[in-house]
């Protein structure tokens, strides 16, 4: 049995096959999925399908890229979703820096406003006891010296995880986790598998992203919660270790990491 551990199922994209998506999923063997909210509005739809559904999990938070579209006052509001709500995780979290306005003042005024969000969701971890979900897109450093802050408070995955070998190990000495989405099926992918080769059991988790990053051969069209599968196939054959193995100790790490029951 697989666990998706990184999915945006209240997405417009899988509004008319949900069922049959979620049927697929379980004939692949991934018995359960965590989706990650992006947004205030985000965070209430995925509560919603945790509630209707009891395979999917919900993780709440405000993505980096949509800091600017939420009050100052966002905390607030995460505080009473989370109120009566049985909640996987806080995210997805953290910095992008890849679309930064070309405005140097503009872009900057963005970067403090990521990192004042940053703070204030791993703060809300913090006093919850909850985990977190980790954005990062080309802003490593800060991402890293940020979370650097609360080492021994609050525990993070690095979801999607395309980095070296090396900042796999930086992550993993402070204690937090990676997961590997469809890039380890890439041509291009080569960099994730070695990182895959490099991990011990408890340090790793398998994830789609979906809708995004669909696995070979689905590369370019919709991804789902049932190519979890086919990224841990690649993990596997990348760690030369059986699928069933892969998606014993991925499972067991995400049931751990989720506080699943």
């Amino acid at each position: 049995m697989l666990i998706d551990t990184h999915a945006h199922l209240d997405y417009p994209e899988f509004a008319e096959d949900f069922a049959a998506m979620l049927e697929r999923a379980r004939e692949a063997g991934v018995t359960r999925a965590i989706s990650i909210a992006t947004g205030l509005e985000s965070s209430r739809r995925v509560v919603a399908l945790a509630e209707k559904y009891e395979e999917i999990y919900a993780v709440i938070g405000v993505h980096p890229n949509n800091v600017e579209e939420e009050a100052d006052d966002f905390v607030v509001e995460l505080r009473k979703i989370l109120a009566g709500n049985p909640i996987a995780a806080i995210g997805e979290i953290g910095l992008d820096y890849y679309r930064l306005p070309e405005d140097a003042t503009v872009a900057l005024a963005q970067k403090k406003r990521q990192a004042i969000f940053f703070r204030s969701q791993l703060d809300l971890a913090v006093a919850t006891g909850l985990n977190v979900v980790i954005h990062q897109r080309a802003a490593w450093e800060d991402t890293v010296s940020i979370l650097a802050e609360y080492t021994g408070k609050v525990r993070g995955v690095f979801h999607c995880f395309g980095e070296s070998v090396e900042r796999a190990r930086e992550v993993i000495d402070l204690g937090h986790l990676v997961s590997f989405t469809g890039i380890v099926t890439f041509k291009n992918g080569e960099n994730v598998r070695a990182v895959a080769r490099t991990l011990l059991p408890g340090q790793m988790m398998v994830e789609t992203d979906c809708p995004y990053l669909a696995p070979v051969p689905y590369r370019g069209r919709r991804c789902e919660p049932a190519h979890t599968r086919l990224v841990a196939e690649a993990v596997a054959l990348a760690r030369e270790e059986s699928i069933e193995l892969l998606a014993a100790h991925t499972t067991q790490t995400a049931e751990m990491f989720f506080k699943l029951a």
